[in-house]
């Protein structure tokens, strides 16, 4: 594998990732008490807040419920059939 430039990795750089991955200095590591769970350093992952107002999108969640039991029950009868 060609690295190219002497020093450069063919790898991304590093970068930390909320909720994910974290370069935690020793610093950080000692103020939780050499505390090595990962949950005090990632922290959560910032997500995008969802607009659909939540009446619609229960209606629309259990809707599309209903629609994926029908469907199980359809799948079902079709197994048992063939066994």
């Amino acid at each position: 594998m060609d690295v190219g430039a002497v020093g450069r990795s063919p790898l991304p750089e590093y970068r930390d990732i909320p909720g994910f991955c974290k370069s935690a200095t020793i610093e950080e590591i000692r103020k939780h008490g050499y505390v090595l769970t990962p949950g005090c350093y990632v922290g959560v992952e910032i997500k995008e807040e969802d607009k659909e107002p939540f009446d619609e999108k229960m209606r629309r969640l259990v809707a599309q419920w209903c629609e994926q039991q029908a469907e199980s029950a359809k799948l079902d009868a079709a197994i048992k059939s063939n066994l």
